[in-house]
């Protein structure tokens, strides 16, 4: 969808309805332009609203001792998050027609996110999933009545595809019920279950018939809500910074802690727009993986921030938890992020071992600045600066290198 919100022509070129109605039909994966409507933008805002939830609870969980729990909770809390958006995502790039009716649906699946965010705190705290299962159902039966819609519009192989993301849908949105009527062990057991079973879905529905995403417009999206997703972590680290010092008056203590996150989250956005990925999205196999990676790319830079936060509070005197575990909640979701942005972004563009071997050997680095005690962020924001500097460096050179080679070739 363009930035003006202009409704897409169908793929046959036929003319359609400027109605507030207009028939769900397929969008051509070869459209010019094709770039994020504001209601995607908005869309994006309204979840990270829930993200920053998780985010605040796994704090709390962090810095009261509760690593493991909280990860895990996080973990469930932000499949749910990623999905649904991740679905909607998906769908728009491939049937987004901007009438009324898809517009109220997709508000309505803003309004489910919300509802999801209000329970991430009874769901953390008392076990208690009852409102994100709630929440999670609003955005489900919206994301159910936009296939059915499209079905409607659909014939054929594409219409039976559109009717088993329904199907799929629905039927996976009953199995989260568990989570709500079964005892606190088994939990655990349904998530996994029903996460495997929700990432399914697409491979069924589309096995004789793929979506006509738009690679650019994926790519964008995805860019997109890593830059909020980002912006989410500065955010929630700059607020636990301002509080330190209001109460505690430690402005030395925490500069170490600060300087390094800021590094941290720069050096993340710059890894992963250093090369244009939508080149590499041409089928449903490498989309389907760059896809579902992208939950520890999106999972770990939020855990950045909460990290931070931990770092934060462990310098002011206001958690329970050793110099080590502080380090730790930074480092390893720092590490993690960027060897996930290496397997599906950075990768395919290296060349040579060297180049390869970055971001790893970065990663590994992070992990290592663990042990320093209070200046392991900072160390570890110096580290992923120094692979961005690296990174840039062996790219010029080798622009070079190719330079010489095509000016000298002639005379050879």
């Amino acid at each position: 969808m363009t930035s003006s919100s202009a409704p897409a022509p169908a793929p046959s070129g036929a003319p359609q309805s400027s109605g507030p109605l207009r028939r769900l039909t397929a969008r051509g994966r070869d459209e010019a332009h094709r770039v994020s409507s504001p209601l995607e933008l908005f869309f994006d805002l309204c979840f990270v609203v829930a993200i920053a939830q998780a985010g605040v609870q796994l704090v709390h969980a962090v810095a009261e001792g509760h690593a493991g729990g909280g990860i895990l909770n996080y973990a469930m809390q932000f499949f749910a998050i990623w999905w649904a958006w991740m679905n909607f995502t998906w769908f728009a790039s491939a049937y987004d027609n901007d009438d009324a009716l898809y517009r109220v649906v997709t508000l309505v699946q803003i309004a489910g996110v919300l509802v999801l965010a209000a329970g991430i705190s009874r769901a953390f705290q008392q076990h208690d999933y009852l409102v994100v299962w709630l929440g999670y159902a609003i955005m489900r039966l919206a994301m159910a009545t936009q296939w059915l819609r499209a079905a409607r519009s659909a014939e054929g192989a594409e219409r039976a595809m559109a009717l088993r993301y329904a199907c799929g849908v629905l039927l996976c949105q009953i199995g989260w019920l568990g989570l709500v009527l079964l005892p606190g062990p088994a939990r655990p057991w349904v998530f996994l279950v029903m996460a495997v079973a929700e990432m399914c879905v697409p491979l069924f529905a589309e096995k004789g018939h793929g979506t006509s995403w738009h690679p650019h417009h994926i790519a964008e999206r995805y860019g997109l809500f890593t830059i909020i997703v980002l912006g989410e972590t500065i955010s929630a680290a700059t607020v636990a910074v301002k509080s330190a010092v209001d109460e505690h008056h430690a402005l030395g203590a925490l500069l170490p802690a600060a300087a390094g996150g800021l590094l941290i989250v720069f050096s993340a956005w710059w890894i992963y727009f250093v090369v244009p990925i939508h080149g590499h999205l041409r089928s449903n196999k490498q989309a389907f993986l760059w896809g579902y990676g992208h939950y520890l790319i999106f999972a770990s830079a939020a855990a950045i921030g909460a990290g931070l936060e931990v770092a934060v509070e462990h310098a002011a005197g206001k958690t329970h938890i050793s110099a080590l575990a502080a380090s730790a909640a930074v480092t390893l979701p720092t590490a993690l992020y960027l060897l996930t942005v290496w397997a599906l972004h950075s990768r395919h563009f290296k060349v040579g071992i060297t180049q390869q071997l970055v971001l790893p050997v970065t990663a590994l680095l992070v992990i290592c600045c663990t042990f320093l005690g209070e200046w392991a962020v900072l160390a570890a924001g110096l580290v992923s600066s120094a692979a961005v500097a690296t990174g840039v460096t062996l790219t010029a050179r080798m622009v070079r290198r190719g330079r010489a080679a095509n000016t000298t070739a002639p005379a050879g």
